[in-house]
């Protein structure tokens, strides 16, 4: 069930980076002879995680950044030209998620600017170049496709104690809505009840409100699901978004039912305030009169008075010996493993860390093997790294490690030897003597690689060849390496970092191999020094300092947030933030975020942003529109629920349909119609016709929007084309096209009178009418348009 909305979203302050200056960069000495040193090369790679550019010479010597390929965000005409609508933008002001409404069709469309549809091809014809290049375009931009669809890393370890790959399809499922019932199971059939549970049930039973309260690691989630199944009459099981504010909570933006545990996670901080406890006292009310339960989970604890009016409960970790017992006796593990694994535990795991422990020894794994990579000691031989006296070198070497993964020796060194010249005024000046050391140690980069413990050599298949990259011995190591050089250099040293990355991205060609090496590493950065990332990176590459690459990369960070259950909230204010800025930069990059990852876990705050960002002047759909689009497709992609996008915008569609014309009008239905024609990157077919035949749920929605957009003179001749493009399309997109022709014809008949049926059959059938674009569709496509057309017909009224 998704969360039903009935007035603007109001969000609270986000956690986002404040607006500030790009920073000032004095570039290091170079050679004059040869110009700055060109960003690393490579060569083919089976491990797309993070692999510099191919070329040799892609890098820009002449200081020009060039155009990033990859980057969807510098597409001049995706862009709106005047931004986003004022704050008295009808358009923004629409509610922008469906409410109980009765499903009756729209009204026929008066807003006519022509007296015929000679008329109205007319007009279209003089908008045939750009209507075509938009309606072929897709927003699931390069770097969501690469990311969502090719990236492959099983054996990433992302953050400390996630547990598992962060590429699994765990991480690529929403994180708002109706829980999934196998989910729910999972986390129940072996929960273990810390000892501050009974407390928490007590609390919940009483106010049916609870707020649990800790550090993350420490299990809060697994948490909130055992106590609505312990208190609340139903099994339905409902997770609010992150960014619910308290008054959201208590003014009926969310729709609380009888019997039904909602679980808000995560919750993200709204500041101190004096009306706190009153504001918990209406939430309190709220979902107490309905008959439902909720758990709120936070790192933050309450301010002011909060607590008298609800409880916030500290939460603790549960008895990890008990959990892990669990565990490996339901994964049918010998009792002599079991005891062996709770003998060989390390101190200090997370409840994350042990649950990842247990699937790996249930599958087979060596308990001694495993908990090397868990615990407080599995960073000691990192720890000890740092301790030793360190060349300059040898910290520039880790640095580049971490943030250059899986590079080859050339490409390695060449980014090294860059960051040394940044980080020169992070050390003292050397001696006579010392630089002659320092000289001859550069001059053989390749052996001091090799004795450096915290490097390895990795040798990666490449069809018959055989690459080598340099790659920590074990991947844990690179969240270690970071939050050690966080923790023990200044911020003069921090600073050549950035510069040096800023340098990266905006003076070569990096490929998306490159940053996501680089994104991957800011966003486990994030977990001791989010500010640094925010403030130094997130904020100004959004923002242009680092050029499209940078821009691209910026998002890639909040991608990669997504992958970390703990961060993903984090990443979620960020892009709000962005999203509300008046700087079209960050509300650019908001769009692509929200169009990929973010819109995956966060779909309903995705939609209602980008609808937001719908509104301007002009016939050209929005990039907002296009990134509704691209988060169809990528919806559409992981079998995930479309009608997130279907839903919101028929309701759209319907508040205006009393409007004879304007603005919000027009926003609406180029949005609506943007969507409908969206193409999807990877097979070039309509997105709609493969939703059409996996997702047969979304017909009537689907058939209600065209209907809308049929309806409208002006966008007619352009909607048959698409119609027709997307009923032909579903030859490709599923075995039994027909069955899907006539379900979305039937759908389509219900929701027009019987003179537009005609109407519509008519336009599909004229000579005039605009045939499909390309012929990928096939032969079947003419015999689906008469199925699709009888189904339409046959319509009892």
């Amino acid at each position: 069930m998704d969360e039903q909305e009935r007035a603007p979203d109001r969000p609270a302050a986000p956690a986002s980076a404040p607006a500030s200056d790009k920073p000032t960069r004095a570039r290091p000495p170079t050679d004059p002879t040869t110009g700055p040193t060109t960003g690393p090369t490579t060569t083919p790679s089976t491990d797309p995680t993070a692999r510099p550019p191919s070329d040799p010479a892609a890098g820009s010597t002449d200081g020009t950044p060039p155009k990033a390929t990859g980057d969807s965000t510098a597409d001049p005409a995706a862009r709106p030209a005047d931004g986003t609508p004022p704050d008295g933008d009808p358009a923004a002001k629409t509610p922008d998620t469906e409410t109980p409404d009765p499903e009756t069709r729209a009204p026929h469309d008066t807003a006519r600017s022509g007296g015929s549809e000679e008329t109205d091809r007319a007009g279209a014809g003089n908008e045939a170049d750009t209507e075509a290049a938009s309606a072929s375009q897709v927003y699931h931009n390069n770097v969501n496709q690469y990311f969502l669809g090719a990236l492959d890393a099983p054996e990433m370890h992302f953050g400390i104690g996630t547990g598992g790959g962060a590429d699994s399809g765990k991480a690529r499922r929403r994180a708002v809505g109706r829980l999934d019932a196998g989910e729910a199971d999972a986390v129940l059939a072996s929960y273990v009840e810390p000892p501050c549970f009974d407390q928490a049930v007590t609390a919940l039973q009483r106010d049916a409100v609870v707020v649990l309260v800790g550090p993350p690691g420490t299990g809060k989630r697994a948490g909130a699901v055992a106590l609505v199944a312990a208190v609340a009459r139903g099994t339905d099981y409902v997770v609010l978004s992150p960014g619910r504010s308290l008054e959201e909570l208590a003014g009926g933006r969310v729709e609380f039912d009888k019997g039904v545990g909602y679980l808000l996670v995560d919750r993200m901080h709204e500041g101190p305030s004096q009306t706190a406890d009153f504001d918990w006292r209406r939430v309190r009310d709220t979902v107490r009169e309905s008959g439902a339960h909720l758990v709120v989970t936070t790192v933050h604890e309450g301010d002011g008075r909060s607590a008298e009016s609800v409880r916030h409960v500290p939460w603790r970790l549960p008895d990890l010996a008990a959990v892990l017992r669990v565990r490996l006796t339901r994964a049918a593990c010998d009792p002599d493993t079991v005891e062996r694994a709770v003998a060989l535990m390390p101190d200090g795991c997370r409840i994350a860390e042990v649950v990842a422990a247990a699937d790996r020894i249930g599958q087979g794994a060596e308990p001694a093997d495993v908990w090397r990579e868990y615990g407080t000691g599995a960073a000691e031989p990192v720890r000890r790294w740092f301790d030793g006296e360190r060349t300059p070198q040898e910290w520039a070497e880790v640095t580049t490690l971490a943030f250059v993964t899986g590079a080859g020796y050339r490409d390695f060194e060449t980014c090294q030897q860059r960051l040394e010249q940044w980080l020169a005024p992070a050390f003292p000046e050397p001696g006579e003597e010392e630089a002659a050391e320092a000289a001859r140690r550069a001059a053989d980069r390749r052996l001091s690689l090799t004795r450096n413990s915290l490097v390895a050599v990795q040798e990666r298949k490449v069809g018959a060849l055989t690459r080598t990259a340099l790659v920590f011995p074990h991947p844990p190591y690179q969240q270690w390496v970071l939050q050690e050089l966080w923790t023990r250099r200044s911020t003069v040293y921090w600073d050549g970092v950035r510069d040096w990355l800023t340098e990266l991205l905006l003076h070569t060609r990096p490929d998306l191999d490159l940053q996501l090496s680089v994104a991957r590493a800011l966003a486990m950065l994030t977990v001791p020094a989010f500010d640094e990332v925010a403030v130094n990176y997130l904020h100004p590459w959004a923002t242009g300092a680092a050029g499209p690459a940078g821009r691209s990369t910026a998002i890639l960070v909040l991608h990669w947030m997504c992958l970390d259950e703990s961060l993903a909230a984090v990443a979620l204010g960020v892009a709000r933030g962005w999203a509300r800025s008046g700087d079209a930069d960050l509300r650019s990059a908001a769009m692509a975020a929200f169009s990929g990852m973010l819109g995956v876990r966060f779909p309903t705050d995705a939609v209602q942003a980008l609808l937001r960002l719908t509104g301007r002047h002009g016939t050209r759909p929005t990039e907002a529109a296009f990134a509704l689009a691209g988060l169809v497709a990528v919806l559409a992609q992981y079998g995930q629920d479309t009608g997130a996008v279907f839903r919101p915008l028929a309701h759209r569609l319907r508040a205006q349909r009393q409007r004879l014309a304007g603005h919000a009008k027009d926003s609406t239905l180029d949005t609506v119609l943007t969507v409908l024609r969206a193409r999807d990157a990877r097979t070039g077919r309509p997105v709609c016709a493969d939703v059409l035949v996996h997702d047969p749920a979304q017909a009537e929605r689907i058939a209600e929007l065209w209907a809308g957009v049929l309806d409208n003179l002006p966008r007619r001749s352009r909607a048959l084309a698409g119609l027709r493009t997307t009923v032909s399309a579903l030859a490709e997109a599923g075995e039994e096209p027909e069955r899907a022709a006539t379900r979305f014809g039937a759908a389509v008949g219900a929701v027009l009178p019987p003179a537009e049926r005609l109407r519509l059959r008519d336009g599909l059938l004229s000579r005039e009418a605009p045939a499909p674009r390309t012929a990928r569709t096939g032969p079947a496509a003419t015999p689906l348009i008469d199925t699709f057309l009888t189904a339409v017909l046959s319509t009892e009224d």
